[in-house]
């Protein structure tokens, strides 16, 4: 008999998918969709750490977001803001790492002085890593490391042979963190929509048809307990 996996994922990747949808069938606006999608983040969080699970990478924005409107990116930005002097002051009493990964360059310069306080504030916690992908694309994440990559060549630091899968994850922004074992998006979506394309070549998959703020902690034991069933084999035969 095939041997099914037995531990916990050290890392797991969620695309938190339908806070609208939520908040449309609750009769309540976008903005407090989201509200309700970010206090389920913070829970969901803590929990993931209580676990033990290594890293958590979570999507709440990427590059395509910007097609949408004006007052709705006002409001994410708004609470992204709010998010991280709250919650990276909890963070830290957590022993959690918040990390946020995407070209927050793009960013107001007042936004991106939160980012570097939160990261700053729980550097040197032991903890759970959580990943925040803000304006981040993966197509645009391997474009930034082709060119970082090509730079160092061009400075004669680093030889076109020398180039391999070790050098690019090293360029990546996840570098240093193990790929993730398990993709969770919510909503009952089937796609990845541009999320760790490079990280999740092996991942296992899981597309529960429930919407982000009801993702609760059940949920996600649920999805643990989905992911121990599974066998992974690496494109192997055992």
């Amino acid at each position: 008999m095939e041997k099914l996996q037995e531990e916990c994922p050290k890392h797991i990747a969620i695309i938190m998918d339908g806070n609208r949808r939520w908040a449309k069938a609750n009769n309540l606006t976008a903005k407090e969709g989201h509200k309700a999608g970010a206090d389920n983040l913070e829970k969901i969080a803590i929990f993931a750490n209580k676990l033990g699970i290594k890293y958590l990478t979570v999507y709440a924005f990427s590059t395509e977001n910007w097609r949408r409107t004006e007052e709705e990116i006002g409001a994410l930005m708004l609470l992204l803001r709010n998010y991280l002097k709250n919650f990276s002051k909890r963070a830290d009493t957590q022993n959690i790492k918040i990390n946020v990964i995407g070209d927050i360059s793009k960013l107001d310069v007042d936004l991106q002085d939160s980012i570097k306080k939160a990261m700053e504030k729980t550097s040197k916690n032991t903890g759970m890593v959580l990943n925040i992908a803000f304006n981040y694309g993966g197509r645009a994440e391997i474009l930034r490391a082709v060119k970082k990559i090509a730079k160092k060549v061009q400075e004669n630091k680093l030889k076109i042979e020398d180039i391999d899968e070790k050098e690019f994850e090293a360029n990546l922004y996840t570098s240093g963190q193990d790929d993730p074992d398990l993709l969770i998006r919510t909503s009952g979506e089937l796609r990845t929509s541009n999320f760790l394309p490079w990280q999740i070549t092996y991942s296992e998959f899981y597309f529960p048809k429930i919407y982000w703020p009801d993702f609760n902690e059940q949920e996600l034991l649920k999805a643990i307990e989905a992911y121990k069933q599974r066998k992974r084999n690496f494109g192997g035969t055992k």
